[in-house]
């Protein structure tokens, strides 16, 4: 996979879902556009290396490279990985994230998942060397803002809606994997999840919050085939699955080359109403025993692929989802990286990219200046204290789960 390094990475923010308008139509919202990364992205990965950072969640806007059925604009994908090469980092391949190409419409479509094996087979070809891929980025996160909470893409709020953008996503996410191991067969697939948790309020709200637990795992549990609890068979009967496309999942799993990566942020646990609300809980649990939780269903590496906080209590969290991390390493749980997401700060991410105000929003190890931020300086002490020490501590014990 990645020898023995322990993974410290970063990602450039690309999320590219369509948002509605008030007449009607529709706009895309395009994060690398908004930060300045199609002029500055030489500037950027430089930004990199200034850092001691080796790995990076990132990749090509796929709204704008899968031009047509077969047909791609490869021009921005070859000057930015190829400059990558060069400068000796890693990318962990990110294909999509939060939307498709407006000739696919959304996630509602069901051709959305052999077009898009298409485009991931298409670029294992194009780049044969490269073995770190997300295929799909927070399946579960896209399927909720676009077919539950209507806020992205196709906007619609079911039950309905919210199953048939899983089982594309999902079916999308095994397809491309298979189809890359066909390019590449030593690849390893690093799934970005997002690692949620609902809290009941009070004993009246305690049977939602159980469903809505069993709920977060469906994206995971269907990309790795994991047999599902009778409840969730049936919520997704219920909604359009058929018993045949269930079937299909666990007759097609890779979860041999999978490490699951998890994402957590502040607003990752929920408290749950009586009257079926809810709403952000902050941080009660943590990263570790929500992560442990994912560990004890999946028995998968794990990654830590995205956290971040707003200043000023940046360098805080950074401490905490360390030491949090390192206690799971320490506790046998097979850790191979963590990621402070992103390099740069994003935009309008206060409103889910759902109202474009050009809000900037200060996450990154970078503001939109290029210019370090105390978060990015304590990023690079750490990476600099921690590298040679945690890449030995019982690192081969990882890779012999292979």
């Amino acid at each position: 996979m990645s020898g023995n390094k322990f993974m410290f990475a970063t990602g450039i923010e690309n999320s590219y879902p369509t948002i509605p308008l008030p007449n009607g139509k529709t706009k895309r919202v395009d994060e690398m556009a908004k930060t300045g990364h199609y002029a500055h992205w030489e500037k950027d990965f430089s930004l990199l290396t200034d850092l001691g950072i080796e790995f990076l969640r990132y990749g090509p806007p796929y709204f704008s490279t899968h031009t047509a059925p077969g047909q791609f604009d490869w021009a921005f994908a070859d000057a930015t990985f190829n400059k990558l090469k060069v400068l000796g980092i890693t990318p962990i391949v990110d294909l999509c994230h939060f939307g498709v190409p407006d000739w696919l419409g959304n996630f509602q479509n069901p051709e959305f998942p052999f077009f898009f094996a298409e485009y991931a087979r298409a670029f294992a070809v194009r780049f044969p060397e490269l073995q770190l891929y997300t295929p799909i980025n927070e399946i579960f996160i896209a399927a909720m803002f676009s077919g539950q909470y209507g806020w992205w893409n196709e906007c619609l709020k079911s039950d309905k809606a919210f199953v048939t953008a899983l089982k594309h996503l999902c079916k999308a996410n095994v397809l491309a994997m298979h189809a890359i191991l066909q390019v590449q067969p030593d690849a390893t697939f690093i799934q970005s999840e997002s690692s949620e948790y609902f809290h009941a309020q009070d004993p009246k709200a305690a049977p939602l919050a159980r469903f809505l637990n069993q709920k977060r795992f469906l994206s995971l549990d269907l990309t790795y085939g994991y047999p599902l609890n009778v409840t969730m068979y049936e919520f997704l009967l219920q909604n359009g699955m058929t018993k045949k496309e269930y079937n299909w999942f666990i007759e097609n799993q890779v979860k041999a080359r999978c490490v699951m990566g998890n994402d957590y942020y502040v607003t990752n646990e929920h408290l749950v109403h009586p009257d079926g609300s809810t709403q952000a809980a902050g941080e009660i649990f943590g990263y570790y025993v929500i992560t442990q939780q994912y560990y004890r269903r999946y028995k998968l590496p794990i990654m830590h692929t995205e956290t971040n906080i707003r200043m000023p209590a940046c360098k805080e969290w950074l401490t905490k989802q360390w030491a949090n991390l390192h206690r799971l390493k320490h506790d046998g749980v097979p850790v191979i990286g963590f990621t402070w997401y992103s390099l740069l700060h994003q935009v309008d991410w206060d409103s889910a990219l759902r109202n474009d105000a050009g809000n900037i929003n200060e996450l990154g190890l970078y503001d939109l200046n290029r210019e370090i931020m105390p978060v990015g300086q304590a990023y690079k002490e750490l990476i600099m204290q921690w590298k040679d020490i945690i890449s030995e501590e019982s690192f081969g014990l990882i890779f012999q789960q292979w």
